[in-house]
């Protein structure tokens, strides 16, 4: 196939692409059912202390590599880290209004999750339990669940060279069939976790809120950003600002989701549900998956016509210009022979001969053998 015959086919099979990518976004937005009776969890960060016990419940019930650092070292926390394809809960510090406080990380569950939308294999699934599963028997390592996700959470094992598997936090799935709490929740000394109905979470939580003027701020993180999360925040709220006339009043306060941001929480993540904004999108992967291989096949087979082009000419102009050389030797001592004898003559082309293989020796050092 020349460059214009593949140019041609490739504009083609944009152009179904794009169809594709039509028929799916116009068969209408992608969403999940809504489960009123599945689980949660409220995590308390005015609770948190930074204990890292949900980080080693979380390793021994998933059987997962021990940490470099043993977990009852808990300075790992003042470095932000973030979830990965062997680590599913992590504890990082946050300074929120000059104050420490300490917030965990994990798949939030979503109830309309982004990496099921974009995942074409199906291997994601929103359970009726409220977690979000993976089943790694179909995925192709395309990763689009590690791009959708607006939490940044699903990690890929990359150091696995023959099936590579997109993990994270499984809500301890089996545990919740067994009639059990989440390795991280039971593992909490502070009750900083809490494990319910996720329609009960967030009427606790509204009561703490209500209960403890100024301790917390009036949101609940998770109750409707990003569609709504399994996993709901409840973050401390800034100090009561001091009288105007206080010398050390603060010029102006801080909106309330200034505290969420402090924690390293997106709040403009809107209610929409991600996976409305990805699936119309990336309908399109399947067939981009598929013309993969052709279009890289067919800038390969060019790349490589192109340089054996090149190399034939260059073999072609090498070759020339040895003839050319030969024949400007051998004109030369015949010259030699009839003015200074054959003597002359031989000595001459000797001396030329090697003058030409020394030019040439030095020309492969300084260039290489293919100059």
């Amino acid at each position: 196939m020349n460059r214009r015959k593949f140019l041609t086919f490739m504009g083609s099979a944009g152009v179904i692409s794009a169809l594709g990518t039509a028929k799916v976004a116009k068969a209408g937005v992608h969403t999940f059912p809504y489960y009123p009776n599945s689980y949660g969890v409220l995590h308390d960060t005015t609770r948190c202390i930074g204990c890292r016990r949900c980080e080693e419940a979380c390793n021994i019930v998933n059987k997962l590599p021990k940490p470099e650092k043993p977990f009852a070292d808990t300075t790992v926390t003042h470095t932000k880290r973030r979830t990965s394809a062997y680590v599913w809960t992590v504890v990082n510090k946050y300074q929120v209004n000059g104050k420490d406080v300490f917030r965990k990380l994990q798949c939030f569950h979503c109830n309309d999750p982004a990496c099921a939308s974009a995942c074409f294999a199906k291997c994601f699934q929103k359970q009726p339990d409220g977690s979000v599963t993976y089943d790694g028997s179909q995925c192709v390592g395309c990763r689009y669940c590690m791009v959708a996700c607006p939490f940044y959470v699903p990690g890929f094992q990359y150091d696995e060279a023959f099936d590579p598997l997109v993990q994270k936090c499984t809500f301890c799935e089996p545990r919740l069939k067994e009639g059990k709490l989440p390795g991280c929740v039971e593992a909490c000394p502070m009750d900083a976790l809490t494990f319910g109905r996720r329609s009960d979470l967030l009427n606790l939580a509204r009561a703490r809120i209500a209960e403890n003027p100024g301790k917390y701020v009036n949101y609940v993180y998770g109750e409707h950003d990003a569609g709504g999360t399994a996993w709901m925040v409840l973050a401390p709220a800034a100090p009561a600002p001091l009288p105007a006339d206080t010398k050390d009043a603060p010029k102006e306060t801080k909106p309330h989701e200034d505290e969420f941001a402090q924690l390293g929480l997106d709040r403009h993540l809107g209610s929409q549900p991600m996976g409305e904004l990805t699936y119309g999108a990336l309908g399109a992967v399947p067939m981009i998956v598929a013309f993969w291989p052709v279009l890289f096949g067919g800038a390969y087979a060019i790349s490589k016509r192109r340089e054996a082009r090149y190399k034939a000419e260059k073999e072609a102009h090498i070759e020339a210009t040895k003839n050319d050389l030969a024949a400007a030797v051998d004109a030369a001592v015949r010259k030699i022979e009839e003015t200074q004898g054959p003597g002359a003559a031989d000595t001459a082309r000797r001396a030329m001969t090697e003058a030409l293989q020394a030019r040439e020796a030095a020309n492969v050092a300084e260039h290489g053998e293919d100059k």
